[in-house]
């Protein structure tokens, strides 16, 4: 499998896209730059998943870029994507590495560092860090970790860590700095009036 950049993960909401298809979303999104797309949507039917798994693995492919499929581990195989991630109240993280293989990528959100060490020791290949700062994205998440909370993660753990949960074009420079190997982004991407530059401009901030 290909090195993973870890720079830029666009994660995608038909949600927040204002009226724009998925696709067309991640095809502007690998135009500006995306290293990763993750496919999440939390209302489609397995169905309506792997139609575009399907899909985006194809324009992920085209564009050298990575594909993970968000909680569903069987999505990722069927549609041979990279890998998967899971959250903390998804599928644990040593079942979703013995479903997908020693091949494939696994994340693990965590918001703590015992959270993170335990991914670690679990199989995880990288962790998503957050919420570091407030975000419409996910109402549900607890209070954000800040970025000192970033920093303690990135810290603690030898794998790669990615910023998610309110980054933006504002402060992702602050997560690299805290220690991130990138960022992971919804609404600052999808939500943008003009997507490939609003990837584009996070990109560049990261540099990896």
């Amino acid at each position: 499998m290909h090195k993973l950049n870890h720079a830029l993960h666009v994660l995608t909401d038909e949600q927040l896209s204002r009226g724009r298809t998925t696709v067309d979303v991640v095809r502007a999104a690998l135009a500006g730059g995306a290293t990763v797309i993750q496919l999440r949507d939390k209302t489609a039917s397995t169905r309506r998943l792997l139609e575009l798994g399907r899909v985006l693995r194809a324009l992920t492919r085209e564009a050298g870029a990575t594909f993970i499929v968000n909680d569903r581990a069987d999505v990722a195989l069927a549609v041979d994507a990279d890998g998967v991630h899971v959250g903390q109240d998804d599928l644990p993280a040593r079942e979703a590495r013995r479903i997908v293989g020693a091949n494939r990528v696994l994340g693990v959100s965590a918001s703590s560092v015992a959270e993170a060490l335990q991914a670690e020791r679990d199989g995880a290949d990288y962790i998503g860090a957050g919420t570091v700062f407030a975000t419409v994205s996910k109402p549900d998440a607890g209070a954000p970790i800040g970025l000192e909370g970033l920093a303690q993660i990135a810290r603690a753990v030898a794998i790669p860590v990615v910023a998610i949960g309110g980054v933006n074009a504002a402060n992702a420079a602050e997560c690299v700095a805290a220690g991130a190997a990138g960022v992971a982004v919804i609404s600052a991407v999808v939500s943008a009036d003009d997507v490939a530059a609003a990837a584009r401009e996070l990109r560049e901030i990261v540099r990896k």
